[in-house]
């Protein structure tokens, strides 16, 4: 393929990813017209992506979002990167898309909302940091319908290869009164037939919870498990969190995108959101965000798609390809020869950077793990039971985790 094909087949890429992310997150409001969403539109790559044997990971969390929950919620948004840094250390390393379905109820001020699968974990993070726990309080909440829109508002992958997985995660039971629902005993059906385990992760000890949660997981075949109201969340400052937290933002000023600009403007939309949550965040959540940009699937993911730096270095793409009002800002006007060479400073920088991190998240992990064996309680943590499930179910996948592989 010459670049000059590639280039347009890159073009076609994005344009359906955008098409696709754009139909996908509405919210679902019964017999009302939509409210707006303040839930960002992510684009979603196009299906398929286990072509070059890479292993993948498509993990959907549902997750309840209603007045109880609000610890729990705060754990997610802390914790959104150490569960993606755990999924990465698998051998080999995986493709990792990640998607999520927040829930209430009919009468609060939505049912659902709705974030597609993305490898854009930094936008998953910032539509995280937009959620508040409130409504409900009635008990039983919109569940069956969540879960039938993991299924199939969500655009799941084509790789029969593949690890696909939900994760739901709430402390009500489903309503059963609602005529129009589709009842979680028929979803589950058609998850099965499509190759997606669900696991059931019950906060707070309710047993009419904990017996559908059960259930859930029975006919999902996933696993059940039960932690505490706020999820128990492992939280352990380290010495190291500072630097990483630095060294990240700096390797995100390494990143050039390139497009038009249409293109442009809605990348840097998307990247204002997630520099927004990003400085809200404290030097922990920073840190843990850093870990997974240390992996290898970390480093794919954090870049994206149309990252000229990368793809003009990997040789992927040829700058005098690319039309004068395409390229980034701080390239359209200098000479060719100029621009090569800001490309180049990027590179360098970027890999000195990338090993940096790595040594540094490697001197964070050895910490925690001392630190989580000489004060206990990781296994109760909502952390360590999603990697239990993980570690237990990816194998159909190719993927093999140690047991010291949990990210906290």
């Amino acid at each position: 393929m010459t670049m000059r094909q590639r280039k347009t087949a890159l073009i076609g890429i994005a344009l359906f990813a955008a098409t696709a992310g754009a139909l996908v997150c509405l919210p679902s409001l019964h017999g009302r017209a939509p409210a707006p969403d303040p839930i960002a539109t992510i684009p979603a790559p196009p299906p398929g992506q286990g072509s070059d044997a890479q292993p993948v990971v498509e993990a959907v969390f549902v997750l309840d979002t209603t007045g109880s929950m609000g610890g729990l919620i705060q754990a997610a948004k802390d914790k959104i990167w150490s569960i993606a840094a755990t999924m990465a250390a698998a051998e080999p390393a995986p493709k990792i898309r990640m998607g999520l379905v927040a829930y209430r109820d009919r009468g609060d001020a939505y049912v659902t909302r709705v974030v597609d699968l993305t490898p854009d974990l930094d936008a998953l993070h910032a539509a995280l940091f937009q959620l508040q726990a409130t409504g409900g309080g009635d008990g039983p909440e919109s569940v069956n319908q969540a879960l039938h829109e993991a299924l199939t508002r969500i655009s799941w992958g084509q790789d029969a290869a593949a690890y696909r997985v939900v994760f739901l995660v709430g402390d009500a039971p489903p309503h059963m009164d609602y005529q129009d629902d589709v009842p979680y005993t028929k979803t589950l059906d058609l998850a099965s037939r499509r190759g997606i385990r669900v696991n059931a992760i019950q906060c707070g000890k309710d047993p009419r919870t904990r017996s559908t949660w059960q259930r859930i997981a029975q006919l999902g075949a996933g696993a059940y498990a039960q932690v505490a109201q706020d999820g128990n969340a492992v939280a352990i400052a380290t010495p190291y969190d500072d630097k990483l937290a630095r060294l990240s933002t700096e390797l995100d000023g390494t990143r050039l995108y390139y497009g038009s600009a249409e293109e442009r403007a809605e990348r840097a939309k998307r990247l204002a959101a997630s520099e927004e949550a990003r400085d809200a965040a404290p030097a922990q959540v920073l840190a843990r965000r850093a870990t997974f940009a240390a992996s290898a699937s970390g480093k794919a993911a954090l870049l994206g798609d149309k990252e000229l730096v990368d793809e003009v270095t990997q040789g992927a793409l040829a700058l005098e390809e690319i039309a004068p009002e395409a390229l980034p800002e701080p390239l359209q006007g200098l000479p060719e020869a100029e621009q090569r060479r800001v490309i180049a400073e990027r590179a360098e920088r970027r890999s000195e950077l990338q090993r940096e991190l790595e040594a540094t998240a490697a001197e964070r992990g050895a910490y925690l793990r001392r630190q989580v064996a000489e004060t206990g309680g990781a296994e109760d943590s909502l952390d360590h039971k999603l990697f239990d499930a993980v570690r237990a179910q990816a194998g159909s996948a190719g993927l093999r985790y140690d047991a010291d592989a949990a990210a906290y």
